[in-house]
């Protein structure tokens, strides 16, 4: 069942709609967040790497839900803040290097109960303002005492000099009430840039990294023949 459908199934029945649709949103988070956890030990067991460095979860309030809905010109109503607001349930995931981003949209959009709905590339194609991020709009399935009602979640996943930029973006623009003068505009810009390429040299080291240590990794056993060499000379006793 759909969340919208579920929302005019509740006001057919004078149930309390805004706790029951809010209650949906908490329980996806919750999900959501599960399932994260899961992954992240069955990476971290797996390949003892973490690609995920930290992760955050919320849920709007009341009051952003209806500026929203201003925002946008839509009359404030439960049907239309399921309808139109597609990130009431957020969770974000922040990870060390850029690659991990792609890798991490991946192995949600291989979950077999997540429906990706939408998927908006911020990171290949910024804001205008600089802003860089992986968007996926997704639905789960909340299984409740009689039905099970898919809700919508918004997942961000970017990296973490990513996350700095877009945090004190937000506290900047936050301040000016959105009307920042053009040099603040301009100067967060090329901050962006500056992300842009301390990510990109980050990711270079890494790879650099790994690479050494496969090498190092692949002296310390030997060549094939040394290790013939070895165990001829393990069976004759020598």
């Amino acid at each position: 069942m759909e969340q919208l459908e579920y929302v005019r199934e509740l006001a057919g029945e004078g149930v309390d709609t805004w706790n029951s649709v809010m209650l949906l949103y908490s329980s996806a988070i919750k999900e959501i967040s599960t399932k994260m956890e899961i992954l992240s030990d069955e990476f971290q067991h797996t390949h003892q790497y973490n690609p995920i460095e930290y992760v955050k979860t919320r849920v709007k309030k009341p009051d952003s839900i209806i500026k929203k809905l201003k925002r946008y010109g839509y009359e404030e109503s439960i049907e239309n803040m399921v309808a139109y607001c597609n990130d009431i349930a957020g969770l974000r995931i922040v990870c060390s290097f850029t690659s991990d981003i792609y890798r991490m949209a991946n192995m949600i959009g291989r979950q077999s109960d997540i429906t990706v709905i939408s998927v908006k590339d911020y990171i290949r194609n910024p804001k205008e303002s600089g802003y860089k991020s992986y968007h996926m709009l997704v639905t789960i399935p909340i299984f409740l005492s009689d039905k099970v009602v898919d809700t919508k979640i918004e997942i961000q996943i970017r990296t973490i000099a990513m996350d700095f930029w877009a945090s004190l973006e937000h506290k900047i623009y936050y301040k000016f009430e959105g009307n920042a003068p053009e040099y603040i505009s301009r100067d967060l810009r090329e901050c962006s840039g500056i992300v842009a390429m301390l990510d990109a040299k980050m990711l270079s080291l890494n790879e650099a990294i790994m690479a050494t240590k496969a090498e190092q990794g692949s002296e310390s056993k030997g060549s094939p023949e040394q290790i013939k060499i070895l165990k001829r000379s393990g069976e004759m006793g020598i």
